[in-house]
Parts: structure tokens; sequence; C-alpha cells
């Protein structure tokens, strides 16, 4: 459950554990107002809380961090841990040597925690992988159950109620390995003096990532399980008879054979042998943990679970009524046939591991090969309607869980340990053993002499160290690859400021023609308005001498058909008349003049040798 995301390098904050709060030198007084005696009591809702969008990890029995943190948002101000800064150890009981766990986060709800510190500056990742104390092959502090209750050297197990399981902190990917559990309480022993209870119990195994802690070793296919009080081999919930019974104060070993890690294909990108992490860096209880969404259970593996064998059509022949009809036969034909169901997928085959197989030991006597084949660890290939969708689910510039279709470093099969109330073991990865095995085991499961002078199997204890490299590796990885995308993302950037700049560059270009032919056309337009119009040049061809008269560019007074006195054109016989007369066109009068007839007075024939005395009042005098 995240509810502060640090700005800069993306660092979700749980919201599981409010902010430190420095204290004052003097508490702040407490006000207390009654409310009013006949005021009635009313029931009010409570609110619910806030849905997240991941879970928030809780251990029972909650502690303050042990280290206050100057700030949240300024990751420079943070101690750069090499070794994380819990678990922070609470006895179950006075003088108990069995502690629950806190300030760290418990795998559940589909979520795994894994310590985080904080890089130096010039990193371009905020965080890479540290250690827990103590730095060794132990059971992990977040990979179990919160009802198994562990020693401070990790162990040590104690169970408390049910079917409870923990996993070791490093998982076999390939090679042979080895390692003793001994059963302190198992074997159905009592603890208390109520016999009515069932008593202590122990499964032990092997078990991959999608095994679920709640539950014993051996409920599904992703883990294979050794009972303690029958002998059986258990796998898919189905026990089968396999060695002998083991209980109290017997020593188990445990034998792992796997074949070396499969190559990914470097032409198949979808190919689930290749490593890649999907981890968000988050605060959790003033510790800085990776929160990795866990990989889930396949519909092919949980289709194995399926041993109900019914048939697919079941439907029963119903009775006969009581009272039937006399003559009428009861309808026997049975309930009408439902409509056909859309063909489901098909289911995705599972790969096993080949000439892979488990063994135990029971103080040192060799039971046999338990499994074979064992299922390949890496989760199936995803379909294209898989990928289509994850895709769509994909926001850009949001840092938020998807699900992991690739090996992320942490798959394999891990030492599993269920314990049933109140069993107790001890884990020894070695190197040393009560009971050491024969140098070639997978000789001895096959009935054959060893000859191996050296021993061809490797103690767990040997794994803890490998695995962190392993881890270390890939944080270099990423860190280089985190390098390559800045560059890339800035190489980017600057392009398309680049763009940016010539688009604009091009914009003010464009900006600037306009304007300039904007320009040019008012320049054009003032000229030609210096000039005068284009009608002036026909009415000076006109009335010859008049534009000197009017001035330079004003219109003609010619426009408008302006009248003159007769006396001024005695001697012209109407050449220069403003508008052409009958005589000279031959046409009706008034039709091509510029007569205006609202002007002549009513019931008024003008003379055709005098057109002029009806016209415009307007006389230009010379």
């Amino acid at each position: 459950m995240l509810d502060e995301v640090v700005a800069g390098p993306v660092v979700a904050v749980a919201a599981s554990v409010a902010a430190p709060v420095v204290a004052a030198s003097a508490p702040a007084p407490v006000v207390v107002v009654a409310a009013p005696a006949t005021a009635p009591a009313r029931k009010r809702k409570r609110p619910a809380p806030p849905t997240a969008s991941s879970p928030a990890p809780s251990d029972p029995g909650s502690a303050n961090p042990t280290e206050v943190l100057s700030s949240r948002a300024d990751l420079s101000s943070r101690p750069q841990l090499s070794i994380s800064r819990g678990p922070v150890f609470v006895p179950v009981s006075d003088a108990s040597e069995y502690f629950k766990t806190d300030s760290i986060g418990v795998n559940r709800v589909g979520f795994r925690y894994v310590p985080a510190g904080i890089n130096p500056p010039g990193h371009a990742l905020p965080c890479r992988t540290i250690e827990s104390n103590p730095t060794a092959y132990r059971v992990s502090w977040e990979d179990r159950s919160p009802f198994i209750t562990v020693t401070k050297d990790g162990l040590g197990l104690h169970g408390t109620t049910g079917f409870r399981s923990a996993r070791c902190n490093a998982p076999m990917a390939e090679g042979r390995w080895y390692l003793e559990v001994k059963i302190l309480r198992g074997g159905g022993e009592h603890h208390t003096e109520n016999t009515r209870r069932e008593g202590s119990h122990v499964r032990l195994g092997w078990g991959r990532r999608e095994a679920p802690l709640n539950a014993p070793v051996g409920l599904d296919g992703y883990s294979y399980a050794y009972r303690d009080k029958t002998g059986d081999k258990v796998t898919l919930s189905r026990p089968r008879p396999y060695g002998r019974p083991f209980g109290t104060g017997d020593v188990v070993g445990m034998y792992i054979s796997l074949p070396p890690r499969r190559t990914p294909s470097k032409a198949d990108p979808h190919d689930p042998a290749h490593l890649r992490r999907e981890r968000i860096p988050i605060d959790l209880k003033g510790q800085e943990m990776f929160e990795i969404l866990e990989y889930p259970q396949s519909k092919e593996m949980a289709a194995l679970m399926d041993f109900s064998a019914k048939a697919t059509s079941s439907a029963s022949v119903p009775s006969a009524p009581k009272k039937a009809a006399a003559g009428k036969i009861p309808d026997r034909s049975g309930p009408a046939a439902a409509a056909a169901k859309p063909a489901a997928p098909a289911l995705r085959p599972l790969p096993v591991l080949p000439g892979s197989r488990i063994a135990f030991f029971v103080n040192g006597a060799c039971q046999g090969a338990a499994f074979t084949d064992l299922y390949d660890y890496l989760p199936l290939r995803q379909t294209d309607t898989q990928r289509k969708k994850e895709k769509r689910r994909t926001r850009e510039g949001v840092k938020e869980h998807r699900e992991n279709p690739f090996d992320d470093g942490w798959l394999g099969y891990y030492p599993f340990v269920s314990l049933f109330n109140d069993a107790v073991v001890r884990i020894n990865p070695g190197p040393h053993f009560e009971f050491p095995p024969p140098n070639d085991i997978d000789a001895l499961l096959d009935g054959t002499v060893g000859t191996a002078s050296e021993r061809t199997w490797r103690p767990a204890c040997e794994r803890y160290a490998e695995f962190m490299a392993e881890q270390w590796a890939l944080d270099a990885v990423e860190e280089e690859e985190a390098k390559a995308d800045a560059l890339r993302a800035a190489a980017h950037e600057k392009a398309e400021a680049a763009k940016k700049a010539e688009r604009e560059k091009k914009k003010h270009a464009a900006e600037a023609r306009k304007r300039a032919k904007l320009a040019a056309a008012a320049t054009a337009e003032a000229q030609q308005g210096l000039r005068g119009t284009p009608g002036a040049a026909d009415d000076e061809r006109s009335t010859p001498g008049l534009s000197a008269l009017a001035g330079l560019g004003q219109p003609s007074p010619l426009r408008h058909g302006t009248t003159y006195d007769g006396h001024a054109f005695e001697s012209v016989e109407n050449v220069f008349s403003p508008a052409p007369t009958p005589a000279s066109t031959g046409e009706v009068q008034g039709g091509q003049s510029g007569y205006n007839s609202e002007t002549e007075p009513d019931n008024v024939e003008a003379p055709a040798s005098e057109p002029w005395k009806y016209q415009s009042t307007d006389v230009v005098k010379f």
C-alpha cells in the first residue's frame, strides 16, 4: 500500500508506518468538550479504508523503526546501508529462544519484499540489493509465514497453529545440493497435556516461488514433500508410499539434483529464460525495500489439481410424479440441452526438467528417489492475448507493478519446511553434517557402486554467497541499462528540442513573410490612392482642364451629372456635355443620361434642346 511517491528517482513510500514524528518538549494540552445532555447519540458509519494499489505488509508485534530518517523526500540524507536494519526480534515469551520478527515485510497477498539500500550519488538507479543479518544460508525473514517463530540465527523454527511454511533465503537453480533438518518435536508428539488436540507434525521438501506459505509443502504441483506421520511422499495433495516415518530426534537429509540452466534464445525475445527484474523501491517502517509482484499460479498447474473425475454432462433422470395422470407417460427425456459454451483456450504444456530428482535420507539411510523429472521452475510462455493485455495496462510515465514473464533471478527450488501445531525443527545447511551422505548420491540412487573420490554434490551453505553474487551482477547490468536509457532519453529529448526549434524557426519565417506581404499590399494601396482612381482619367478626357481646377487626386465633379449655365457654352454645340443628348444618341430621353427624375418639377417636360436646365442644382461657376 503506497501513499507517497518520492520525486526524482521513483521511490514509493509504504503507508503501513507513519512518518517519524519529533516529540516536543512538553505535550500539548488536551481539551475535552462535553456534549449536551439533551443531544441524542447518533450512530455514524465508520469510513471505509482507502483502496491501495498494493497491500501493506504487516507483522504481529509491530514496533517503531530503530532509526528515524531525517527526510523521506531527500534520498541523499539517508544512510547508505550494505546490511538491512531489520529484523527486530520480539520474544514470544520470557526466556524463549524463539522470536517473532518485526520491521520487515512478510511476503503475502501476491507480493514479496527484498531489502534494498540507497545507491551513492552518481548512480542512475536509486537503490540496490543489500543483505540482512546473519549473512548466511538460513530461513528467510521475509519469505515465511508470520505464524512460524525463529531463532536469531535463522536456523531454528517453531510452529504455532495449523500447517504453516517457510522457505530458505536462496533457491537452487542448477546442480546437486544437500542439507539436513533435525526434528526436535514432530511425528505426532503432543507438547501439552491436552490429548484431544492433534499432535505436532512436520513435512519437509522442496518448493518453488508459487507454492503458498500458509499451507503444507506438497499441496500442489509447485512443491514436493515427505511426511513424518506415514513416510509418504506428497505432491498435488496426493500421498504415495515412499519411505519410513520419522519423528522427534530423527535427522532427515534433503537432496535435489537439477540440470544446468537453459540458455535463453537471443532470437526469441519472449523466452522465459531471459533474466529481467520488475521491482519498485519503497520505504517500509524506516527501511528501504523492493516490492515485487509474486509469480502467479497458472491455470495449467491448477488443472492438475482437478481430480474429481466428474463427467462433463451428468444430468440425472427425474423421478415420476407420485400421482401421474391416467394414461400419460412421464417425461424422461431429461433437462433440455444447455447452449453450447465457447471452447476454452487450449492449455499450455507444462515443461519438466529432464534428469532432475529429489531424494530423502533418515538418519543417514537413503529412502530412494522420491520424485523425478520435476516441473520446470521457469514461468510458462505468455500468450499473445496476455502480452496485449499487459501492453494495454502499461501507462507511460507511471511506475506500476507488472506481471514478470521472465526469470528475475529468484526462481528455482527452495528448501521448504512445513510445521503443524507445536512442531520444532532445526536446519543444518552444512558444511558439516550429522549423517554425511556418500560422495556420489546419484550413483547410490541408480543402484551402482559409487567410485567418486570427491563429492559430486555441494552443501546448501555454499549457495548463499553464490546467489548474492548473482544478484549484485544483475544490479550492475540494470545500472548500465539505466545509464544507457538515460543517454537515449537525453538524445531523444535533444532531438525533439532541435525539431521544436526548427519548427519555431519555420513558423517565425512564415509569419515574417506574411507580415512583409501585408506591408507590401498596404504600400501598394497607399500609392494607388496617391495616383488617383481609374475613373479620374476618364473624367479628364471628357472635360479637359477640370482636373487642374479640382486638384490632383480629387474626384471629378462630373461624376454626379453637374449642370452649367448655357451662356458659358453658347459657341459649343454640346460637344463637352456631361451626358449624351437624345439628338446625338438617338435614344429615349433619360435612357443613358445623368438625368435625375426625382428632381424634375411635376408635369413639366423639358425641351430636347435644353436638357441641362432640369438636372442637378449643383452648378459650378467659373
